[in-house]
């Protein structure tokens, strides 16, 4: 569950790379709605909605609940994470008409099929900027051999 207004990577870079994250946050929670009876949207206008209030729940208090709760991040190695995304979920239920998710139990379970969803639905745009590694301009036609000496076979003095 992860949209970031203001980011410093180029994908993510202005206001058509925040617009493109709605539409894959949107795409998530409408499929996760559809697996999590329970959890309904009223229409498409309100899972927009919803992923817009979302996005701004994870930029401004979701980094205040994490520090809150480093002792319990750090103790469960970060699965309370889940927990945190939970407890925004219902945050967005309280916040708008039309969205319910049927209890913290299902906002926990939409919250997991949420991440999963966005993190499958940005792999492609992942794969396309990923950082291309190469070599070093001096280092791309070295022999690795040609540092170092002959080798030597050093007899002990029992074997002679």
């Amino acid at each position: 569950m992860k949209i970031v207004i203001n980011n410093r990577n180029p994908m993510y870079a202005g206001p058509w790379g925040f617009l493109a994250q709605v539409i894959v946050m949107t795409l998530a929670a409408l499929l996760a709605a559809w697996v999590i009876p329970p959890v309904e949207f009223s229409s498409v206008g309100v899972a927009v909605l919803t992923a817009i209030v979302i996005a701004l729940l994870n930029n401004f208090i979701r980094p205040i609940l994490i520090v809150l709760a480093l002792p319990f991040m750090v103790f469960t190695l970060g699965l309370f994470l889940f927990v945190i995304n939970a407890v925004i979920v219902v945050f967005a239920d309280a916040l708008i008409p039309g969205f319910e998710t049927g209890g913290f139990g299902y906002a926990l379970l939409f919250s997991v099929l949420l991440t999963v969803f966005n993190y499958l639905l940005e792999l492609p745009n992942r794969l396309m900027y990923r950082p291309r590694y190469e070599q070093h301009s001096n280092m791309r036609n070295r022999n690795d051999d040609e540092e170092f000496a002959e080798y030597e076979e050093i007899k002990d003095d029992e074997e002679k």
